[in-house]
């Protein structure tokens, strides 16, 4: 029997919470134990870009066109950071009318999942960086996913805002009858700061809180201005400092995400 791919959607309810940075980061590390990664940029901000330091693509080479209508080719997948292990499919501002456009299409939920079935990648894990809006892009990514993560900010909003996202999933999941529905891999709290008490007391509380929702509590990522030196380069921290500190925060994860390709 072939290994089936591994397709992560990174999901969060807001914006600025770290989806980009642990995409990135994540395909990096698993990119070190000789898995291939593609990365595929759902949102309209196009945060891969800066982060894989790539100029603007034009429509016909990005995500938008392989989801648009009728589209027939192939995915146009770049190699990023000369690391023949990891590729990106570069986002466009014109996912959102593409968004508009899933809306009213004939089985619009699953234009990704169709066209990652007739046109599947080479890649041993999928990563989705999407959109911090849970519109019709973002049930193309749990109706294509195998996994779900959620990266989850220390504040007091993206706390509570994890159950509602969790019965999103549930719900989505439910009304595609998506079988088997996509497991969530687990929980990520992201841009966290010792120094801050207000992240210390969220940081002690998450664990009752994956516990109420039954799903996996990852190590936090810390906040540190090395990502935002790192990116400004359009590189990843591993790349640019590798022997940061900040560089073991995805090994977990990592070596969980490469147990799960390594298995199927």
């Amino acid at each position: 029997m072939s290994k089936q791919q591994i397709i992560l959607a990174i999901l969060a309810n807001a914006g600025g919470v770290g989806k980009t940075t642990i995409a990135v980061h994540l395909a990096y590390a698993l990119a070190d134990k000789g898995i291939s990664v593609g990365l595929v940029d759902l949102d309209p901000q196009r945060a891969l870009d800066v982060f894989c330091g790539l100029p603007q693509v034009d429509y016909e080479k990005s995500v938008a066109k392989v989801l648009s209508k009728g589209y027939q080719g192939d995915w146009p997948f770049i190699t990023v950071w000369d690391n023949e292990k990891i590729e990106v499919c570069q986002g466009h501002p014109a996912m959102s009318q593409l968004a508009d456009e899933l809306v009213v299409r004939r089985r619009g939920e699953y234009a990704l999942s169709d066209k990652l079935k007739s046109s599947p990648t080479a890649h041993d894990v999928v990563i989705l960086d999407c959109p911090a809006t849970l519109g019709k892009i973002c049930e193309n990514a749990v109706a294509a996913s195998t996994h779900v993560l959620i990266p989850i900010q220390l504040e007091m909003k993206s706390i509570s805002g994890v159950a509602d996202l969790v019965q999103w999933l549930l719900g989505i999941t439910k009304e595609l009858q998506l079988d088997p529905a996509p497991p969530i891999l687990g929980l990520v709290p992201s841009l966290y700061s010792k120094s801050k008490s207000i992240h210390r007391q969220y940081l002690q509380q998450l664990p009752e809180v994956a516990e109420q929702l039954q799903v996996n509590l990852y190590p936090e990522v810390r906040d540190s201005s090395e990502f935002k030196n790192a990116s400004a380069l359009g590189l990843p921290l591993q790349k640019h400092r590798p022997n940061h500190g900040a560089c073991e925060d995805f090994l977990v994860l990592a070596n969980d995400v490469a147990a799960l390709s390594r298995s199927r």
